[in-house]
């Protein structure tokens, strides 16, 4: 069974999708670009403003599920320039102080209202216990 997950903390859905889906003990969040969440307009125009609002909007996200970004498990980020990487980089290393999750950077030709950077990420809710899998015996 999923679970429709909705915080006014985060922006409102710009289309026909949820902000995240919880299906059993994992969550995924629809990509989030760099809008405030009262104004409902895109935050800055550097690369650094905007990816900091993305994370910040992540953020808000996962608080409604209880989770943080250590939950995290997988995350993609979509950048209208791959010239951006490299501070993109930086400010998402601050969000994940040890063990980061998986991660796949793709440059994209436009996104959503003109922002230059986007993300999704899926989580985990109980990161904790559980057997290993070793699947070369």
């Amino acid at each position: 069974m999923k679970k429709i997950i909705v915080t006014t903390e985060a922006p409102a859905a710009v289309g026909p999708y949820s902000q995240a889906i919880r299906v059993g003990n994992l969550v995924f969040c629809s990509g989030q670009i760099p809008l405030d969440p009262k104004a409902g307009e895109i935050v800055g125009r550097d690369i650094t403003a905007q990816a900091r609002q993305v994370m910040e909007n992540i953020s808000a996200v996962l608080r409604a599920e209880g989770l943080t970004f250590e939950n995290i498990i997988k995350t993609t980020i979509f950048l209208t320039n791959l010239g951006d990487f490299q501070t993109v980089n930086e400010l998402y290393a601050s969000y994940f102080k040890s063990d980061p999750p998986a991660r796949s950077t793709v440059q994209v030709s436009a996104l959503p209202k003109a922002a230059n950077v986007e993300v999704e990420v899926i989580a985990a809710v109980n990161l904790t216990g559980g057997k290993s899998i070793d699947t070369w015996e």
